[in-house]
């Protein structure tokens, strides 16, 4: 009789199901290295301020909605800064942003961003809400397709930018490379976005978590090519990140995305949408809408 060895119908799976834990854990240990390290404590206080600041405003974005600026394309009334973003661009100051906030989020993460690019001279801002419940990233994107496309009918402006923190600036990417956002979106902002998946997600089974692993089905359509996509795209990650495993994994590398991705030190996952430095990039990128970016 021959000592070949016979494949057990299940062994397949369950060694597949190890190698997913032990990538998990391989990753947990790698931030666990440079837990210590005094630029991480530091981004580890200043996360825990904002997160402080953040769970008292979070109750007031359950009660009331995300509102919106408009009409405001005259120059009495305003700060120097936002004449000098009218006169000098009225196109740049008139284009809406949709702000997209992550999940077990709402719009108030954006306080911030929201009152600079409003400093700025911005006049339109917008927010796109989705549940805690969210399933499916796909049929989120397609929502929020819709919502772009009503606020560019009520506006009259072709083209928009999207900001997207964390799971939002996923939804946005899938919405602009798979189901023809690029008409719309001229430049989409992420901030601690997995576009690369993350093993962190390998610890939860929870069917939206599924889909932001690194060997997800999502994953595996966001690398297939895109040709055609003309939005620019500008990926914030930060070294200190504690959701995104490995960190790196927050760039968007893809070859045919116009794509720039910009390292934030000592940030937190949840600091970063109330980060000056962040907030100052975006504000500063989002009024020269002629200036392409290319791929570093």
């Amino acid at each position: 009789m021959s000592a070949e060895a016979v494949e057990e119908p299940g062994n397949s799976q369950d060694a597949a199901t190890r190698s997913s834990i032990r990538e998990a854990l391989e990753g947990l240990k790698y931030g666990a290295r440079s837990a210590l390290s005094p630029r991480v404590l530091h981004g580890a206080a200043v996360e825990l301020g904002w997160i402080t600041t953040h769970l008292a405003m979070y109750p007031l974005g359950l009660v009331t909605g995300s509102g919106d600026r408009t009409n405001r394309l005259t120059l009495n009334g305003l700060t120097p800064a936002q004449r000098s973003l009218l006169v000098g661009d009225v196109r740049a100051a008139g284009t809406p942003i949709l702000l997209a906030h992550g999940i077990v989020d709402n719009h108030t993460v954006f306080a911030l961003m929201r009152r600079q690019l409003l400093r700025r001279g911005f006049t339109r801002i917008h927010t796109f809400s989705y549940s805690p419940l969210t399933l499916d990233v796909r049929r989120t994107a397609e929502r929020m397709g819709a919502e772009i496309e009503a606020i560019c009918e009520e506006s009259g402006s072709e083209q928009l930018h999207v900001v997207g923190h964390s799971l939002g600036g996923l939804i946005a990417r899938y919405y602009i490379q798979r189901l023809g956002g690029d008409e719309r979106v001229h430049t989409c902002v992420t901030l601690g976005t997995p576009h690369q998946g993350t093993m962190a997600a390998r610890l939860l089974p929870w069917p939206l978590v599924k889909q932001i692993r690194p060997d997800s089905d999502l994953m595996a359509e966001l690398d297939e090519p895109a040709p055609d996509c003309r939005s620019r795209f500008v990926a914030f990650y930060s070294d200190v990140d504690q959701l995104i495993v490995p960190q790196r994994r927050a760039r968007l590398l893809h070859p045919d995305l116009i794509a720039r991705n910009v390292r934030i030190n000592g940030v937190g996952h949840l600091s970063l949408p109330f980060h000056g430095e962040v907030v100052h990039q975006i504000t500063g990128m989002l009024a020269h809408l002629d200036e392409q970016d290319t791929v570093a």
